[in-house]
C-alpha cells in the first residue's frame, strides 16, 4: 500500500548555502565548469541557464546566492545545494514532483467539478508549495461563499514512482454558518423590519431552507450596502450614507451577527429642475418634455437616471454621437430641496476599439457579442453600454455579467470595453404535479436547455397528464437566424381535451407550426405563425344535442397569424409598472377545411404604488368573421374560468337545451386588480389581491346557420385571493363572487391553482 506523506514534510525546502563551508564559498579562483546532479527530467543546460553564475565568472558569494534564489524562483526544484571542488561548482538538486491525479475527498455540498475549475494546479504540471497553498485558499473561499466559514482543507500527497505524486484535497465541510442577526444602527424613518426586507442577505429562518441568502457572503453584503443606498436615494434621502458594514462571528463560532451603521440624513424635495444645452443645433424646448423629474416632488436619483437615458437616447438619435449628460446637483440644506439641471453638452470623440469577452466557458462569443447595441468602431454610447448589459442579463444564461470601460492602447480617442460573465446552468429536467380547478390533478415532466450547444438556441419537450387535458409538446427557437436578430422556430404539439361536462364532447388535436418574430424597435415586435392542424371532436355524449352531435368529426386547420406587441413594462415576468398593446390577426383558409379570419386585441396598464402595492387594469377582445363556412365549437370563444373569476369553465354565453356551452364568435373580458403586501416576509413570495372581473360572450349560430338564441349581456365578479410564489411552483387562491349574472350560468365562488416542479 502506498504511503501518504503531509505536504509540509515533503515541501519544506532547504536553503543551499548552509551545507556549503565558508571556505568553499570563499572568494578567489575561477569557475572552470558547472557540473548538475540529481536531475531526472530537466536538462541540465537548463539548470544552467538559470544561474547568475557561468563558466569563466569569479567564486563569489553573491553570485552563488543569486543563483539558488533563481532557481528556487523557478518552481521546479525542491531542494537547490551548491558545493565548490577545486575549480569546479557543483550544483545539486531535488526537482520537485510531476502531479498525476488530483482528486477531492470530503465535499459531498459542492461537486468535484466546480472545485476543480477553482483550483490553479493540473495533472502532468510541476506541484510546488505555493501553489498548493493557494489553491487551498481558493477552496475555503468556495465554501466561505456557501456559508461554511468552518470548512478546512488538508492536502495530502501519494507518492508513485518517477517522481510522481497524487495530490489530494481532504475537505472537511464543516456546519454550515448562518446569520444569526442583522443589526441595522442610525435609521430613523424606517424600521429595522422595513431595511431588512430591503438586504439580499437575510436573517436565518427555518422557511429559508430553499435559499442561501441567510448564510454570510461577504460579497451579498457589499451589494446590500448598495441596496440600502438606492432605495434611500429614491426616497429623498440625499445625504444618505452607510458608515459601516461589519459582520462578527458569534463567540461558538456558529454563525454571525452583522451590524450595519447609516446615516438617513434629511429628506429632500426637488427644487428648481431645468436642461441647459450647449449646442447649437438643439433646442431647450424639444429636450425638456423628457425630463420626467418635477419640482416639489420628493427627490429620486432613480428619476434623474431616468431622464439621463430618455435624453441620451433622444439626442443620439438626432445625429449626435459624442454628447455628455451632465446631471449637475445643487443642495439647500436650509430649504431641503434639491436643484437639477441637466446640461447637455458636447463630450469627448470616443470610439470603441475592442470588445473583450471573458468568463465563457460554454457560450460562444457570437451570441454574447449579437446582444450588443455597440460594434467595434462605432462612436462610444454610454446608454448604449448600459441597453447592451441589461440585454446580456435578459438572456438569464449568466449568474453574473459586469460592462465595463478601459482606455485603449491604440490611442487616446478610443475605449476598450470589458465583458466579464459567469455562466450558470440553463438546462431542466423536471417533474411536476399539481391540481388546478380548471384541468383537475395533474403531473407533467418537461426538459429544457435555454441555451442549447452554447448557441443560444432554445430547445424545450414536455408532456402533461390531466384529469381533463393530456398533451405533449417539442418546441425550439433560434434566436439569430440567418444571422439576422430574428427569432425562428417552430412547435410540434397533440393534446387530448375532455369537455364533457361543458359540452358533451371530446377532442383532439395534433398539428405543427412555424414562427418567425423580430423587434422593429426596442419595445416594438412583430411575429408571424403558420399553422397546421388536424382537430377532431369524437365520444358525443348520446343525449347531446343536434347542435353538439353535428360537429362530430375532423376538421383541418391552415392558418398563419401576425402579431403586433409594443410592451413598455418594466418586467415581462413580474410586471409593476408601465404598459403593453398587443394585436393579433389570423386567417384560416390556405388549404384546410376552416375558413375565417379572427381578430384579438389586448392591452394592460400597471401602476406601481410602493412597496409591493401595485394596481393593475388589463383587457381583451376578439371576433371571428367566418369566410363561407360557419365556426366549428373548437375554433368558438368561451368565457369562464381563469378568463373570468366568479363562473365556471365555459360558465357563461349561449346554452342548448342540454346546458352545453355553445362559444360565441365575438367576446369582451376586462380586470382590474389590486395586488398588495400581507405582512409577512417579502422574501415568502405570498400577497394579496382585490379584482373585478368583467365580460360578455355573445352572437352564437349552429350548424346549419340559424340564428340561435343568445344572451350577450355583460357578467361581472368581484373577489379577493392570495397568490404565493413557492418554491415549488406558483399557488393561487381566488374567492369570486358574481355580481352579474344570468340564472343559466354555472358559477365558481372558489378557485385554486397549483403546480410544482422538482
Amino acid at each position: 500500500m502506498v504511503s501518504s506523506i503531509r505536504l509540509g514534510v515533503l515541501a519544506a525546502p532547504i536553503i543551499a548555502l548552509t551545507v556549503a563551508s565558508p571556505a568553499q564559498a570563499q572568494n578567489g579562483g575561477t569557475v572552470s565548469a558547472i557540473d548538475v546532479e540529481g536531475t531526472q527530467r530537466i536538462e541540465a543546460e537548463t539548470v544552467r541557464s538559470y544561474m547568475a553564475i557561468a563558466p569563466g565568472d569569479a567564486f563569489t558569494p553573491e553570485l552563488i546566492d543569486r543563483s539558488v534564489r533563481n532557481l528556487f524562483a523557478t518552481g521546479l526544484f525542491a531542494d537547490v545545494a551548491m558545493v565548490r571542488q577545486g575549480d569546479r561548482l557543483i550544483v545539486r538538486v531535488v526537482e520537485n514532483p510531476v502531479i498525476n491525479r488530483i482528486s477531492f475527498e470530503g465535499n459531498q455540498r459542492i461537486k468535484d467539478e466546480t472545485l476543480q475549475n477553482e483550483v490553479q494546479l493540473r495533472p502532468r504540471t510541476v506541484y510546488t508549495r505555493t501553489k498548493i497553498q493557494q489553491d487551498v485558499a481558493r477552496i475555503q473561499d468556495v465554501y466561505r461563499r456557501s456559508g461554511r466559514f468552518a470548512a478546512t482543507v488538508e492536502p495530502k500527497l501519494i507518492q508513485l514512482e518517477q517522481n510522481r505524486v497524487d495530490l489530494v484535497f481532504e475537505v472537511n465541510e464543516g456546519p454550515t454558518t448562518y446569520v444569526k442577526a442583522i443589526n441595522l444602527v442610525g435609521n430613523r424613518d424606517y424600521s429595522d423590519s422595513r431595511l431588512r426586507e430591503v438586504l439580499r442577505t437575510k436573517e436565518e429562518r427555518w422557511y429559508r431552507f430553499f435559499s442561501q441568502d441567510d448564510t454570510y457572503d461577504p460579497d451579498r453584503l457589499t451589494f446590500d450596502r448598495e441596496l440600502l443606498r438606492r432605495f434611500y436615494l429614491s426616497r429623498g434621502y440625499a445625504d444618505f450614507r452607510v458608515d459601516s458594514a461589519v459582520a462578527e462571528l458569534t463567540p461558538d463560532r456558529s454563525g454571525f451577527v452583522i451590524t450595519i451603521t447609516i446615516t438617513e440624513g434629511e429628506r429632500y424635495k426637488f427644487g428648481e429642475v431645468g436642461v441647459n444645452v450647449t449646442l447649437p443645433e438643439l433646442s431647450v424646448e424639444e429636450l425638456e418634455p423628457l425630463v420626467t423629474t418635477a419640482s416639489g416632488d420628493w427627490f429620486n436619483a432613480e428619476e434623474i437616471e431616468a431622464t439621463v437615458e430618455a435624453l441620451t437616447d433622444a439626442v443620439g438619435n438626432r445625429g449626435f454621437a459624442f454628447v455628455d449628460i451632465d446631471p449637475r446637483i445643487e443642495r439647500h440644506p436650509e430649504e431641503r430641496t434639491v436643484d437639477v439641471f441637466f446640461d447637455v453638452k458636447e463630450g469627448p470623440r470616443v470610439f470603441v476599439d475592442r470588445i473583450d469577452i471573458r468568463g465563457n466557458v460554454r457560450t460562444l462569443d457570437e451570441v454574447i457579442r449579437r446582444e450588443f447595441r455597440l460594434t467595434e468602431g462605432d462612436a462610444f454610447n454610454t446608454a448604449k453600454l448600459r441597453r447592451s448589459q441589461q440585454a446580456l442579463r435578459d438572456l438569464d444564461f449568466f449568474e453574473k455579467v459586469d460592462v465595463n470601460t478601459v482606455p485603449s492602447e491604440a490611442a487616446p480617442d478610443r475605449t476598450s470595453v470589458q465583458v466579464e460573465v459567469q455562466e450558470k446552468s440553463t438546462g431542466e429536467l423536471s417533474f411536476g404535479f399539481g391540481w388546478s380547478s380548471t384541468l383537475g390533478p395533474m403531473t407533467e415532466i418537461s426538459a429544457r436547455e435555454r441555451n442549447l450547444l452554447g448557441r443560444g438556441q432554445y430547445l424545450r419537450i414536455s408532456a402533461m397528464l390531466a384529469g381533463k387535458k393530456s398533451q405533449i409538446d417539442l418546441s425550439f427557437t433560434e434566436p439569430y437566424f440567418l444571422g439576422r436578430h430574428i427569432a425562428a422556430g417552430f412547435d410540434v404539439f397533440a393534446n387530448q381535451r375532455r369537455l364533457d361536462s361543458q359540452s358533451s364532447y371530446r377532442a383532439e388535436a395534433i398539428g405543427t407550426s412555424l414562427r418567425l418574430g423580430y423587434q422593429l424597435t426596442e419595445a416594438l415586435r412583430e411575429d408571424w405563425r403558420y399553422t397546421l392542424r388536424r382537430d377532431r371532436i369524437y365520444d358525443v355524449d348520446d343525449d347531446a344535442t343536434r347542435m353538439i352531435r353535428d360537429q362530430e368529426g375532423t376538421s383541418t386547420l391552415s392558418s398563419i397569424s401576425h402579431t403586433f406587441t409594443y410592451d413598455r413594462r418594466d418586467s415581462r415576468i413580474d410586471p409593476t409598472d408601465g404598459w403593453y398593446v398587443r394585436l393579433n390577426n389570423e386567417l384560416a383558409g390556405l388549404g384546410g377545411s376552416e375558413r375565417f379570419l379572427r381578430t384579438n386585441v389586448g392591452a394592460g396598464k400597471y401602476f406601481n404604488l410602493g412597496d409591493q402595492w401595485v394596481a393593475s387594469m388589463s383587457g381583451s377582445a376578439g371576433y371571428i368573421f367566418d369566410i363561407n363556412d360557419e365556426i366549428r365549437i373548437s375554433e368558438r370563444y368561451f368565457l369562464g374560468g381563469d378568463s373570468l373569476r366568479g363562473f365556471a369553465v365555459a360558465g357563461i354565453g349561449a346554452r342548448d337545451d342540454n346546458d352545453d356551452a355553445l362559444g360565441g364568435i365575438w367576446m369582451y373580458s376586462a380586470t382590474a386588480q389590486l395586488d398588495f403586501p400581507l405582512g409577512l416576509p417579502q422574501e415568502l413570495g405570498v400577497t394579496g389581491k382585490l379584482f373585478t372581473d368583467f365580460g360578455a360572450l355573445g352572437r352564437t349560430e349552429d350548424l346549419a346557420g340559424e340564428q340561435f338564441d343568445y344572451d350577450s349581456s355583460p357578467r361581472m365578479s368581484i373577489g379577493t385571493g392570495i397568490t404565493w410564489r413557492s418554491p415549488m411552483g406558483p399557488l393561487s387562491l381566488d374567492f369570486a363572487l358574481p355580481v352579474l349574472k344570468k340564472d343559466y350560468d354555472e358559477t365558481e365562488f372558489f378557485r385554486f391553482n397549483f403546480g410544482t416542479r422538482f
